[in-house]
């Protein structure tokens, strides 16, 4: 075939490599296997790359029914670390011909507008933080395929569950904070109603139990620097006998801990440390710096959308926890 301006067809691919369209279909699509020879694979992939020839996705979209558009959902956009998760899933999403549209829950959970005219008409599927799921009923999201983050894979809505080891990292920050010798223990918890706080909260009451001679209160903050500085100010002015280290859910209740703290006179690590979750950009911004859970964003949607591609696949997607792991800075020491 001589090549001119006419695009070239999966007829011309066929003709090329001597076997038939629907070969052609299998072998272009990825679903040759147990279908037709590995050399015959291969020689349909060489023609395709000899005439330049690029499947018409649209043409493909309609005839399946589909966009190729993936929604993800995500409480609002207050720190990167959901940035990181866009970042993971769209790079997956564009190696396999997908888009994918970022939408933030209003006010971080809670219902969310419709973004579309009709969701299920034009999206493939959604992949939602846990945090965010009150937002599918309002998109009909929990109609479509659905991938959920950070949520309970016992009691989840979606067909599949992608976590961090959210409570490993727990149990890493609270035998660090034990083996430095301390006892007593702020909790500073994210007031958000989700499975990944609970886990956290009990995490932490179950490994600070198996310690005699430790003592842990909860304080409850909304995920905001402003939020947590009241909530830390008033539990460590509490009367009694005050916390040696601060355990936050989150590195923005630690920055709040942070000014809290320097408002009651207190000096980080000499009279109280402080642990985090995340290791936003913000831990190392802080002095002293910040001892935290990092959580890889990245690998997370990268995780999620490959669960996605799973599911509409009809395949299982990868089983395991994402591993975390404990970063120490110099906002923890041993207490006085």
């Amino acid at each position: 075939m001589v090549r001119g301006s006419t695009r070239p067809t999966s007829r011309d691919v066929a003709q090329a490599a001597g076997v038939s369209q629907a070969a052609v279909s299998l072998v272009l699509g990825d679903k040759w296997r147990g279908r037709v020879s590995e050399a015959t694979a291969e020689r349909v992939r060489e023609a395709a790359r000899d005439l330049g020839y690029r499947p018409n996705l649209a043409a493909r979209n309609l005839r399946l029914g589909r966009t190729r558009t993936v929604l993800l959902v995500v409480p609002a956009l207050t720190t990167e670390f959901f940035a990181g998760v866009y970042t993971g899933a769209a790079r997956v999403a564009a190696e396999h011909g997908f888009g994918v549209v970022l939408y933030p829950s209003p006010e971080g959970i809670g219902p969310a507008r419709d973004p579309f005219a009709s969701a299920q008409a034009a999206l493939d599927g959604v992949i939602a933080s846990s945090m965010a799921a009150d937002a599918l009923t309002a998109i009909r999201g929990e109609a479509l395929p659905l991938v959920m983050l950070d949520s309970d894979p016992d009691g989840s809505l979606g067909a599949a569950t992608v976590n961090l080891d959210i409570a490993d990292g727990v149990r890493q920050a609270a035998a660090h904070l034990l083996a430095l010798g301390h006892r007593r223990f702020l909790h500073l918890a994210a007031d958000v109603p989700s499975w990944t706080f609970e886990i956290r909260a009990r995490e932490l009451a179950a490994r600070l139990s198996q310690v005699p001679g430790t003592s842990v209160r909860t304080a409850r903050a909304p995920i905001s620097i402003e939020g947590a500085v009241t909530a830390a100010e008033t539990a460590l002015a509490a009367p009694g006998t005050r916390p040696t280290a601060v355990i936050c859910d989150d590195d923005q209740l630690a920055a709040g801990t942070y000014k809290a703290a320097r408002r009651l006179g207190l000096r980080i690590p000499d009279d109280l440390s402080v642990t985090g979750v995340d290791d936003l950009a913000l831990a190392t911004a802080m002095d002293p710096e910040l001892t935290t859970v990092r959580l890889n964003a990245e690998l997370f949607g990268e995780r999620g959308m490959r669960a996605l591609l799973a599911v509409l696949e009809d395949r299982a997607p990868e089983s395991g926890d994402i591993p975390v792991q404990l970063v120490v800075r110099s906002s923890t020491a041993p207490p006085r």
